[in-house]
């Protein structure tokens, strides 16, 4: 076994726990839609969370010969893969029945949901920068990677929902537009 293997196997089963988390909720909240009405809201923290997630999957296999095996590295792996845990679990509630509209469960726990996935995202940004070359600042780099903070820490703040949902529409939008838009 390498040492990426090794380290990857603990991230690997936290970030995968994080989507069963995820998928769990959605799961419990779908059985009663007859009931509880989930709203675009709640529906679209779950598509974010559950993106972001799986690109921080990729991007640790990205990083699979820059990382070492150290305290700091699983200790920090540890750290970020239990925030995506943390914040997975919190898009949907244990018990949709006690809400009745997802929307205020929604209203909630956002900040606690799109902070942790911010505190997520700075690290791995920090630790891109410090394994790794950034790549070049172009347009295309402003747009994907950098417009993804001042966005989430607007919809951390703002207390309008109709912004937060316009917030996490763009933010969701930037998964298929780094497809799509190769460098």
């Amino acid at each position: 076994m390498s040492g990426f293997e090794f380290v990857f196997s603990l991230f690997g089963l936290l970030l995968g726990l994080a989507l069963a988390a995820g998928l769990g909720g959605l799961a419990r909240a779908l059985k009663v839609r007859h009931r509880v009405r989930i709203g675009w809201p709640t529906a679209l923290l779950g598509l974010f969370v559950t993106c972001d997630v799986v690109t921080f999957w990729m991007y640790g296999w990205a990083m699979r010969d820059a990382i070492e095996i150290s305290w700091p590295a699983m200790f920090g792996g540890f750290v970020v893969t239990g925030l995506y845990y943390v914040a997975a679990s919190l898009v949907f509630p244990d018990d949709p029945e006690d809400w009745g509209d997802l929307d205020g469960h929604f209203d909630k726990q956002r900040r606690l949901v799109l902070g942790a996935v911010l505190a997520c995202n700075v690290a791995l940004l920090t630790t891109v920068t410090v394994l790794t070359d950034l790549p070049p600042m172009d347009l295309r780099q402003v747009i994907i990677t950098w417009s993804f903070f001042p966005v989430s820490v607007l919809a951390i703040a703002v207390s309008d929902r109709r912004i937060v949902v316009a917030c996490l529409l763009w933010l969701i939008a930037l998964y298929p537009l780094s497809l799509w838009w190769q460098a």
